[in-house]
């Protein structure tokens, strides 16, 4: 192989491993509401600017619903939820409404698999 065909295959190798997408996971959130009022729960990433469920959207719990919430992310991101009280955003858990508050333990790194049941309780 000659050097300007080294150099050629080199630039194409590099163009191809910048251009390769980010590699996708699932992971699965689970949710129990334990308040007795109903909650309402997105899913943030810290990493990029996503939301789940997006569109103005969110996830719906009723009191005493335990719900298992799975979503695509990239594989290593990390996704904190936040929930609040229906109808009462000033009353919330992780990193509330619009991600806004600090946490700890809210947060999930997206490897796979399921995260352990997140209680919300009063």
């Amino acid at each position: 192989m000659t050097a300007k065909n080294f150099m050629k295959w080199t630039a194409i190798a590099l163009a191809l491993a910048v251009a390769a997408p980010a590699l996708a996971a699932d992971v699965t959130f689970v949710m129990r509401n334990d308040h007795p009022n109903a909650v309402e729960v997105e899913l943030y990433s810290q990493d990029r600017d996503y939301v789940w469920p997006g569109n103005n959207e969110v996830f719906y719990l009723d009191d005493g619903e335990t719900k298992q919430i799975p979503l695509s992310c990239e594989e290593g991101e990390t996704i904190c939820y936040g929930a609040w009280i229906s109808g009462d955003k000033q009353s919330y858990w992780g990193v509330g409404p619009n991600n806004t508050e600090n946490c700890e333990n809210c947060c999930y790194t997206c490897t796979g698999g399921e995260t352990e049941q997140i209680n919300l309780t009063e």
